[in-house]
């Protein structure tokens, strides 16, 4: 193993647990990447580009996550800085997370009985040059939930529900809006844990 310092470039509370819990010694700072005007600017560069509507989302998710990265990198010389980034698309559209309870209830209610699918971009970069990248995909499956159901989830859940582009955590009570999971576990919450750590055992900051 190096003193190669470890940067998480996310104020994600869900991606720092999972680094911490297995066992990385990191600091996380918040890139502060406009990520509306990113993906306006990917939107009119890339339309077209990509054989499916799925690979153009890979696309955008690992370029947002190399934004990131590379904001942070270029104030952290030396570092590995990790940049992750993730998107759902439901049948060809992109969803962002809801901005209030009302939007969220619009946005489960066309999940309800489909399968949304959830896509990850993660990178390394050092010194302002990416050196490793990975997309990942998971498909999430509702079950068709009536709106009684949805109501009271919302009423037991909250404004929790607006911190996640799904409006739900499968570790709380959102395991209950599923029928079907299709997987890694790590890939649903955005951070593709086995590979980054395979790559951070190959540039020696872990040890093999």
């Amino acid at each position: 193993m190096t003193a190669t310092p470890l940067v998480l470039a996310s104020a994600s509370a869900v991606r720092q647990k999972l680094l911490a819990e297995a066992g990385l010694a990191f600091t996380a700072e918040d890139s502060r990447v406009d990520e509306d005007a990113l993906k306006t600017g990917f939107a009119q560069g890339e339309a077209g580009r990509h054989a499916t509507p799925e690979a153009e989302t890979d696309a955008l998710a690992l370029a947002l996550a190399e934004a990131k990265a590379l904001a942070v990198s270029a104030k952290r010389e030396g570092a590995l800085v990790i940049g992750a980034d993730q998107i759902l698309s439901c049948e060809g559209r992109r969803y962002d997370k809801p901005k209030s309870m009302a939007e969220a209830r619009a946005n489960l209610l066309a999940f309800r009985g489909r399968p949304h699918i959830l896509h990850s971009g993660l990178v390394i970069v050092k010194d302002g040059a990416t050196i490793w990248n990975l997309t990942a995909r998971a498909t999430l499956t509702m079950r068709a939930f009536s709106e009684e159901f949805l109501d009271a989830y919302l009423d037991e859940t909250g404004e929790r529900v607006m911190k996640s582009v799904g409006c739900y955590q499968l570790e709380g009570p959102g395991v209950q809006l599923f029928e079907k999971i299709e997987g890694d576990y790590f890939d649903i919450l955005g951070l593709p844990m086995l590979p980054l750590l395979d790559e951070l055992r190959r540039q020696g900051v872990l040890g093999s």
